[in-house]
């Protein structure tokens, strides 16, 4: 009789170890087919090639930086020998590494709710923009916020007409607290942590974007859910990029413009679309007369 039930716990085991896997490799598969986790990588490069892009981080640089350091020294001298102590009995050796890992990722969750919330929040809402009208997308920009004739794109932005990025969520710190003990699975549960993160952090990518494009909530919720591969992809790699000590504060710009990036694209291509599509609704409507 136990018999019995162990083979069946064993066997509902697998069944749900294989449809998770099979979730993740459709997720894989579509954040590949995507190409998102390109667009921060773009982002490094449009920004690098683009200066004026700069004026918003420059002038939030020097105070940014030192809560960085502030941050993650502080994390390191108080929480490194601790959770070191904790990990060892499940990462054996590895704990080192893994602890650093955590507590970098710890740092970048405080320092990002710090920093967008009360130093950074108006400077990447005006990157984003900027990144928009770099590429020709004054249409979507304008409807947020008042442009300027003439000038590099960062001197066309004027007056915000909508309200700007909404400050770091509180499901999103509980939920990263939820998810904190994964760490002490050996290196998969640190991979599995990231990743979770990752995905939260893509689907908060585009949040200026569906706020132009006056998309309602439902809407948001439905484009995000058939777009969950491309955004964990995009977010995964964001993520990674912000977990650098002391550079996270470049790369939030960055990965902020790799978003902008990404959201051109997509309006490229949906006006190439409408494009194509209209003469031949045009004809339609001709041969029905």
């Amino acid at each position: 009789m136990a018999g019995n039930v162990v083979e069946s716990v064993q066997t509902k085991a697998r069944e749900v170890a294989k449809e998770d896997f099979d979730k993740a490799k459709v997720l894989f598969q579509d954040a590949t087919r995507s190409g998102s986790y390109l667009y921060p990588i773009k982002g490094i490069f449009y920004f690098a090639s683009h200066r004026s892009l700069w004026k918003p981080l420059i002038s939030r640089l020097l105070p940014t930086i030192g809560l960085s350091v502030g941050v993650v020294a502080s994390m390191f001298a108080f929480t490194y020998v601790p959770q070191l102590a904790i990990l060892v009995f499940v990462n054996g050796p590895l704990a080192v590494f893994t602890t650093v890992l955590l507590i970098l990722s710890e740092s970048s969750t405080i320092i990002s709710v710090l920093s967008r919330n009360f130093l950074l929040q108006d400077a990447l809402l005006d990157t984003f923009d900027g990144t928009l009208v770099s590429r020709d997308a004054t249409n979507i920009v304008s409807e947020g916020r008042q442009l300027k004739a003439g000038g590099d794109p960062m001197a066309r932005l004027g007056k915000i007409l909508k309200t700007p990025f909404s400050g770091f969520s509180p499901k999103a710190i509980v939920r990263y607290f939820m998810y904190l003990p994964l760490n002490f699975i050996p290196v998969i549960g640190t991979v599995i942590f990231v990743l979770l993160q990752g995905r939260a952090r893509g689907t908060a990518a585009h949040e200026r974007y569906f706020q132009l494009k006056r998309w309602s909530a439902s809407q948001r919720s439905e484009w995000l859910k058939e777009h969950v591969g491309a955004y964990s992809g995009f977010g995964t790699v964001a993520t990674l990029l912000e977990m650098i000590p002391f550079a996270s504060i470049v790369f939030s710009f960055t990965n902020t413009v790799g978003a902008a990036l990404w959201a051109a694209d997509i309006e490229k291509k949906e006006s190439e679309m409408s494009s194509s599509t209209a003469p031949g609704l045009r004809e339609a409507a001709k041969k029905a007369e």
